[in-house]
């Protein structure tokens, strides 16, 4: 029987448990898949911890790439063989998963199953973010926080495409020089030097055009400080926690900002739009204008480990887990 990470009471890393679990065969508009790879995000965090609610028990992680082995009623385009990847998956830290057929994009053929993984999220991620959410042009200013994370050096890479300066934030050298590797212009270890105080003189003195921030909590008063006249903040994520309510005539106060709380499903939400944008994320990886790092890889059953190393921040990249055997 195959095997899956299984979450049956919510709380610390210790909570995932790596048992057998049959996803059962695919129903109408289904396929079932074997999983080659599956992608680790700090969404799965926080379906974890209980921050974001879901029917316990539950197979953790959304994510992954691998083959189909078999198609349900209504499925004409699929066939068992056939190469695919997903972001949207309910239970993908397993070896098998049963998904919605409309929910699998095919992987190209230079592209690996673990390429495949690494970028379907975090790299859909970083494409609405900056086609979308915010639309990049040639003169901006943006900037990154957690900036050699796994979105992090992908959306440097697609802002610099399109022509925007980048700084980015990060916390030792090491990621700085990752992240100046991905095609930051401007570093700021947030352990030595207050980022807004640091955005403000890069800019001298006016500010950035756009912050993605997926760290919330202890970020988000910095990156309202770091914002241009008519500014917006990207809010994506909150690695660090929640922000706490605030009083909406700060953004007033600031200039007029603008504030969002986007997430990829509201970018992803027809097939078409998810075949576009996943279309072009798979086909800049590769040709090699996208570059992917995969910065750890685990054993499925090492799934408690993987969540460790990326809360404690020891990561940089992608971190995916790969089934052994």
């Amino acid at each position: 029987m195959p095997r899956a990470i299984v979450v049956e009471k919510t709380g610390g890393p210790d909570v995932l448990a790596f048992q057998e679990h049959d996803p059962g065969a695919p129903g109408p508009g289904q396929v079932r898949l074997q999983v080659t790879a599956s992608g680790v995000n700090f969404i799965d965090v926080y379906f974890r911890t209980g921050l974001y609610p879901r029917p316990l028990p539950f197979v953790e992680g959304l994510e992954g790439a691998g083959r189909v082995e078999a198609v349900g009623d209504g499925v004409s385009d699929l066939a068992p063989g056939d190469r695919v990847a997903w972001s949207s998956v309910p239970g993908s830290y397993a070896e098998a998963v049963v998904a919605p057929a409309d929910g699998v994009v095919r992987i190209p053929e230079a592209v690996s199953d673990e390429q495949a993984a690494a970028v379907m999220l975090q790299g859909m991620t970083a494409h609405y973010l900056c086609r979308a959410t915010y639309v990049a042009q040639p003169g901006d200013w943006a900037l990154v926080h957690a900036a050699a994370g796994g979105v992090g050096l992908l959306l440097i890479q697609l802002l610099k495409r399109a022509g925007a300066t980048v700084i980015g934030t990060c916390s030792t050298a090491e990621k700085e020089a990752l992240a100046r590797g991905a095609g930051a212009d401007h570093v700021i270890r947030y352990t030595e030097t207050d980022f807004a105080e640091a955005t403000a003189s890069l800019t001298e003195g006016r500010g950035v055009d756009v912050v993605y921030d997926s760290v919330g909590a202890t970020t988000f008063d910095g990156s309202l400080r770091s914002l241009r006249a008519r500014g917006l903040l990207c809010l994506y994520g909150q690695s660090s926690g929640p922000v706490p309510p605030f009083d909406l005539q700060r953004l007033n106060q600031g200039g007029s900002l603008f504030v969002t709380r986007p997430s990829l499903a509201h970018y992803t939400r027809t097939r078409s739009e998810l075949v576009e944008r996943a279309g072009d994320v798979l086909s800049a990886v590769e040709d090699g204008s996208l570059r992917v790092r995969i910065g750890a890889r685990f054993a499925l059953a090492e799934a408690v480990e993987a969540h460790r190393a990326l809360e404690g921040r020891l990561t940089t990249g992608k971190v995916v887990l790969v089934p052994e055997g």
